[in-house]
């Protein structure tokens, strides 16, 4: 065992060469001339899941019965709420994708939607949301109300989103 007394580490030889030369060089920082791990087990970029760094961020920081914007391409720009501009054209992505994508790692206790939803889209456009939303509690109240507990969320995601009142308001569990 090599014993560092500079930095106290302790570093078994069976450890790979690289954890080894770090230990004897600490100051030396991971470059791409020097790796500090070239291996296999080398942290790299995301490829799979949320991509987007910034809706990560957000997602990361929202607790139990914070509240999260999904907003179509239309609503209004909230100078004081955190926005991650996601639209790209129109209906992409689309508030049910974007929907989808947070789902298997963002546990909702509650939605909210506009009442004008069910009143200004087709019964195949309800269906989809419902499908989107299913096993999650939805409320739709006027759209007055529903903007009013916008100020209250922890951040807002735009989509390109062109389905009337698409937007939804998502209470986490």
């Amino acid at each position: 065992m090599v014993l560092l007394l500079a930095t106290r580490m302790h570093i078994s030889e069976s450890q790979p060469e690289w954890l080894r030369a770090r230990a004897r060089n600490p100051g030396n920082l991971c470059n791409s001339f020097s790796p500090c791990n070239p291996g296999p087990t080398q942290i790299g970029m995301l490829n799979a899941g949320i991509l987007n760094p910034q809706l990560l961020s957000l997602l990361a920081r929202v607790r139990h019965t914070n509240a999260l914007v999904i907003a179509d391409r239309g609503f209004p720009f909230w100078p004081d709420l955190e926005t991650v501009d996601l639209s790209l054209v129109d209906d992409l992505p689309t508030v049910l994708q974007v929907l989808a994508a947070i789902r298997p790692n963002f546990r909702i206790a509650q939605a909210y939607m506009a009442r004008e939803f069910l009143r200004e889209n087709a019964r195949a456009t309800r269906a989809l949301f419902a499908k989107g939303l299913q096993g999650i509690p939805t409320a739709h109240e006027p759209h007055v109300r529903f903007k009013k507990r916008v100020p209250g969320a922890i951040g807002l995601i735009r989509t390109g989103d062109t389905v009337q009142y698409a937007n939804m308001i998502l209470v986490s569990g």
